[in-house]
């Protein structure tokens, strides 16, 4: 063996490429793809499928201009490098129309799209507006509460708290207020975000066209308890929506003026539990502050949270 084989010999050996960093590519991927389910980008509803559709298209228009941006600036830098001698500096050139009427042309059309799809959606997705089909809309009263949700089905006289059942491709009209402070209702894989204000009733139409869990949530800061106001909705088909109607009615307390003071008492994480009957109006007198709102985040501050069931 020579001198330069011994030399050769003593370096360190480069480890042999491994296919696992290959391997975790397609892994990672599907990782990062996976925050999309769940979310306003995987709707269950017309509404939500509605909603994505414009925030897409609204995208599209604006990358539209972005990507060319981006492309032109690293053009600039590269063209008018120190290193090329065909690239001429004009240390005079203050104006030209040509170049100020394309700086100013595609924002300007990219406004205009942009508002267009936006004005087209605003009036299509108009949340007092009603959800066309054959199907009855089912009539839900929504009040947000310190730190739960109320859900009153009147025509059907019972009432849940922090989980909503409904029936497949069914529309939803939900009348929605609050008994504290301004709160957000929003389901983001049905779509729709919507504010609930004291003496006020606001209005929503959803619907879900597959059976399923979706997750609803406050969107607005409400307090101390904010992070733990949020409920389920369980989209099911008809007749086990008729089931679970004549189960529910057939178990938990009655909701009245009085419960409804001790459900109004401010509680965190509260459990999903159900009211067998509802008080005719009660909605109304909510709105209406026939029954006086609750004092509001600040009121019960650093005291111990109450027990909706038992008010202690």
């Amino acid at each position: 063996m020579n001198d330069l084989d011994c030399a050769c010999a003593r370096l360190p050996r480069r480890p042999a490429r491994s296919t696992a960093g290959t391997r975790r590519i397609p892994f990672l991927l599907a990782l990062l793809l996976s925050g999309c389910a769940g979310g306003v980008l995987d709707p269950h509803g017309v509404v939500g499928a509605a909603e994505r559709e414009v925030t897409l298209n609204a995208l599209a228009v604006m990358l539209v201009i972005v990507v060319p941006t981006i492309l032109v600036a690293v053009a600039f830098a590269w063209w008018f490098r120190a290193s090329n001698p065909r690239a001429h500096r004009r240390p005079q050139f203050a104006y030209s129309g040509r170049v100020e009427l394309i700086v100013w042309s595609i924002p300007l059309l990219a406004i205009v799209f942009i508002g267009g799809l936006i004005w087209s959606g605003s009036h299509r997705l108009d949340p007092f507006a009603p959800l066309p089909g054959p199907a009855r809309p089912l009539e839900v009263q929504v009040v947000s509460l310190d730190w739960k949700w109320l859900f009153i089905y009147p025509e059907q006289g019972v009432a849940t708290v922090n989980q909503l059942v409904v029936p497949t491709g069914v529309p939803v009209h939900f009348s929605l207020t609050s008994g504290s402070v301004m709160n957000s209702f929003w389901v983001p894989q049905l779509g729709g975000m919507v504010a609930t204000m004291n003496r006020m009733a606001t209005q929503l139409s959803l619907q879900a066209d597959d059976a399923g869990d979706y997750y609803g949530q406050s969107a607005q800061f409400s307090g101390d308890g904010f992070s733990g106001m949020h409920f389920l909705v369980h989209a099911v088909a008809a007749d086990n929506f008729a089931r679970w109607l004549n189960a529910t009615r057939q178990a938990g307390g009655a909701l009245d003026a009085a419960s409804y003071a001790e459900l109004a008492r401010q509680s965190r994480d509260v459990q999903p539990f159900t009211y067998r009957s509802v008080q005719a109006g009660l909605f109304d007198a909510v709105v209406q502050q026939q029954i006086p709102p609750a004092g509001g985040p600040e009121v019960g501050h650093g005291g111990a949270a109450a027990n909706p069931r038992t008010g202690s």
